[in-house]
C-alpha cells in the first residue's frame, strides 16, 4: 500500500453498508425491524419502540459447531438477543449483532418475530 496525502491508495474497496426496514403487527402489536448488511454480518434491531437496550454478538468457531455469543449490552438474565443472535449466525454462517427491545413475556411473540425475519431472508437475501 501506498501512502499519499496520508491516505492509503490501492486498498481494497470497502462494501457500503446497506439499511433495510420493514414492519408487521404480531399479536396485536406492530413490530419493527432494521437491518444494516456490514461486511461479513449483519446488525438487526427489533422493536416497538427506539430504544436500545440491549446488544448481542455471535459468529461461527472453528472449535464449535454452535456459534459464540456473547451479550455486550443489556441485561443478562434475558438470553433472548444471544440465541436469536446465536441461531442467525447458524442459518446465514455471518457474524451477526442482534438488538431484541421487545417483552419477553410472551414466547409466542418471540418465535413469531423469528419466522417474520426468516420470510425476509427469504424474500430479501441480499439485505442480509
Amino acid at each position: 500500500m501506498n501512502m499519499e496525502n496520508g491516505a492509503c491508495s490501492g486498498q481494497s474497496a470497502v462494501e457500503a453498508i446497506s439499511v433495510h426496514d420493514f414492519s408487521e403487527k404480531l399479536l396485536e402489536q406492530v413490530v419493527h425491524f432494521h437491518v444494516m448488511k456490514l461486511t461479513g454480518g449483519f446488525f438487526l434491531w427489533v422493536g416497538a419502540s427506539p430504544v436500545l437496550s440491549n446488544l448481542a454478538v455471535s459468529m461461527n468457531s472453528k472449535f464449535d459447531s454452535m456459534p459464540l455469543s456473547t451479550l455486550v449490552l443489556g441485561d443478562s438474565s434475558d438470553t433472548t438477543p444471544n440465541s436469536l443472535a446465536q441461531r442467525l449466525t447458524k442459518k446465514t454462517k455471518k457474524q451477526v449483532f442482534v438488538s431484541y427491545n421487545l417483552p419477553v413475556t410472551d414466547s409466542n411473540l418471540t418465535l413469531l418475530v423469528e419466522k417474520r425475519i426468516r420470510k425476509e431472508m427469504e424474500l430479501h437475501p441480499d439485505k442480509f
